[in-house]
Formats: C-alpha cells, sequence, structure tokens
C-alpha cells in the first residue's frame, strides 16, 4: 500500500512510497484511513525542523478518520464499515497514574501516531478500540480529519483555561488551533476576541475576521498591547492563549494579560525564553499549559461539530488527493491555508 514517508533527517526529505498493508492482534482494529489533516507538525518534519524525537523511516499524519475494515477476535465494540475518527495517543501504558485517572494523554510511555509509530498518511491503520469514536453520516471526512486541531483547541479554552461571559480573549496564532480556538472562546461567552499573527497570515486573519474576531493585529506591523490597554478597563486580556510556540509570544503574553489574569500556552517551540518571569510574578496572573485530549474531549467535540457549532465554511478548496500532498503542504505553509485535508480514498 501507498504512504507518504519520512525517510531521512533532510529538507523536504518526504515522498510517496510502498509498504506492507500491517496485520492487526486479537484487541486490534484496521481502519481504512478516508481523510488525514495536515498538522503544523507534519510541516516542521518535511523541513526537518522538528523538536522532538521521531524514528526514521515514518509514516507522517495524526488527524485522520476512516472506516472499519477489519476487527480482531477479542473486540466486540465495533464492527467492520462503521465510520470512527481515531485519537492520536496509539499506544499508552494502561498502567501508569496517568491512565488510570483517565490522563492517558500524560502517560509516559505514549506514543503517537505519526512520529514514533507510523501515522495515517496511508490507507490502512492500525488502532487500538479504545480511541475510536463513531461519526454522524452529517459529518463528513473531509471535516472529520479536523476533529483531532478541534479537541486540542475544545480542551485548551473549555477544560484548562477559565472563560467566562464578557471575558477579553488574545489568541496569539492563526493558525488551525487558533482558530479553533476562537471559536471555543467565542462559544464561551468571551465579550472581545482579538487574535494576532504576522505578515504570512493575512489570509488567516481575514478568515478569523469572519468567524467572529471582533480584533485581529498582524504584530508586524500594529501593537497588540497599545490595543488591549484600549479595551475595557484598560487592565489587559482576563485569558491569552499562547497558539504559536513562539517564545516572543509567550514574552508578549505577558504584557498582554491583566493582574490575575490567566495565560495558557498550547503552542510548541524550541527556542529559550531569555527572558524574565518576574512581570508574571508582579500580576499575580496564572500560567498554564495544554496538551493533547482525551476521550471525552472527542465525544464533546464531535457532538459541538455535529450541532453546527463549529463552521468548516473556511475549508473549501482546501482538499486534495494523495498525490498532491506536497501541495497540501505548501499551502498551509505559505499560509494560504489554515488547514489542508488529504483524501485518501474512502
Amino acid at each position: 500500500m501507498r504512504a507518504i514517508v519520512k525517510y531521512d533527517y533532510q529538507d523536504r526529505s518526504v515522498e510517496i512510497k510502498d509498504i506492507d498493508k500491517p496485520a492487526i492482534g486479537p484487541d486490534q482494529v484496521l481502519i481504512k484511513v478516508a481523510a488525514v489533516g495536515v498538522c503544523g507538525s507534519d510541516i516542521h518534519m518535511w523541513r526537518n525542523h522538528q523538536s522532538w524525537k521521531i524514528k526514521i523511516p515514518v509514516v507522517l499524519g495524526h488527524e485522520f478518520c476512516g472506516v472499519v475494515a477489519e476487527v480482531g477476535d477479542d473486540v466486540k465494540s465495533f464492527a467492520v464499515g462503521e465510520r470512527v475518527a481515531v485519537e492520536t495517543a496509539a499506544y499508552v501504558c494502561g498502567e501508569c497514574i496517568f491512565c488510570r485517572t483517565g490522563n492517558y494523554n500524560l502517560c509516559p510511555e505514549r506514543l503517537g501516531y505519526g512520529n514514533l509509530i507510523d501515522g495515517s498518511m496511508t490507507e490502512y491503520v492500525v488502532a487500538r478500540p479504545q480511541i475510536l469514536h463513531r461519526l454522524p453520516d452529517s459529518i463528513p471526512f473531509e471535516h472529520a480529519a479536523l476533529i483531532e486541531p478541534i479537541c486540542v483547541a475544545n480542551r485548551t479554552i473549555l477544560e484548562v483555561s477559565n472563560v467566562k461571559p464578557g471575558d477579553i480573549v488574545v489568541i496569539q496564532g492563526a493558525g488551525a488551533i487558533g482558530i479553533f480556538s476562537m471559536l471555543m472562546a467565542k462559544i464561551s461567552g468571551a465579550g472581545t476576541i482579538i487574535v494576532t499573527g504576522t505578515d504570512i497570515d493575512s489570509k488567516r486573519l481575514a478568515i478569523a475576521r469572519d468567524l467572529g474576531a471582533h480584533y485581529t493585529v498582524n504584530i508586524q506591523q500594529e501593537d497588540p498591547v497599545a490595543l488591549i490597554k484600549t479595551l475595557g478597563d484598560g487592565y489587559g486580556a482576563h485569558l491569552v492563549v499562547d497558539c504559536t510556540g513562539v517564545s516572543a509570544a509567550l514574552k508578549q503574553s505577558i504584557e498582554l494579560v491583566r493582574p490575575l489574569g490567566q495565560i495558557t500556552k498550547v503552542g510548541w517551540g524550541p527556542q529559550p525564553m531569555n527572558f524574565s518571569l518576574d512581570p508574571l510574578v508582579q500580576k499575580a496572573a496564572r500560567i498554564q499549559t495544554s496538551f493533547s485530549h482525551t476521550y471525552a474531549t472527542w465525544e464533546r467535540s464531535i457532538a459541538m461539530l455535529a450541532a453546527g457549532l463549529i463552521p468548516l465554511d473556511f475549508m473549501q478548496g482546501c482538499v486534495y488527493e494523495m498525490e498532491s500532498w506536497e501541495t497540501a503542504f505548501s499551502e498551509m505553509e505559505s499560509g494560504n491555508n489554515i488547514k489542508s485535508v488529504i483524501k485518501m480514498g474512502v
């Protein structure tokens, strides 16, 4: 079967290759992949800019959905032909305190698809039934491939942060996590939402405005700190969400947040901080992080998507065939697409 494979530690060392079709064990399920979302991490691996451990070669992709093609003898909860979305935690130990308390996203032995285990940019993937979620017929596969980043934003805003009606919320970054975090803040009742980006994000910032952002700021042309001082009582944002992973963004979030406010960091980045946290301490503000998601997050996100609470019209023109994977990657890297989706053939 065909797969999009990173085969070396070099820039653009990714191509379509033939690999063996996997076999399942008695407690596993075989998924025929229908669609895969391209994550920023896939772009980093394509350009060999990743800041995390990976195996080589590795099939890329971890945001996916499909149809159950085969079930192991011990699997009773799913049947062949069911439409499913699949979580990213390909393996967890099941024995540590985090697994036993439902926080398996934090399992020290966790292995995610597309970096240490072959991912979903291929025809068939083996999965644990514990990470499968049934899809309503109303959700097309092209939209179901976006459930994973929706879950990241859901957990960041609804589970980790504390948004109250009327709050001022700043979303740093206009990629998929930023846009979905903005929508979650809107659903939570935020009174004023500001989305920041850079020159490359001009199209994405326009989409953010269309989706309900009250202000968008290109930080290479405007100062968001000056803007935040003109809003509300002038003390700053109740919540700042760093979806960029850039250290300079975290530094700026400390300037943007109000005393007793909160900063939630979800973006990854390898850069050292090289700045003091003393101004954050002086504000007695809270900083927290959000990582991945759990089963309940997925079920809630699917329900929200089925209910029409998460508009996805901006995805028109962003779906590609497998042979056009490099275009899908390039359109995201250039800022033309918030998210690209690759169809795998179901």
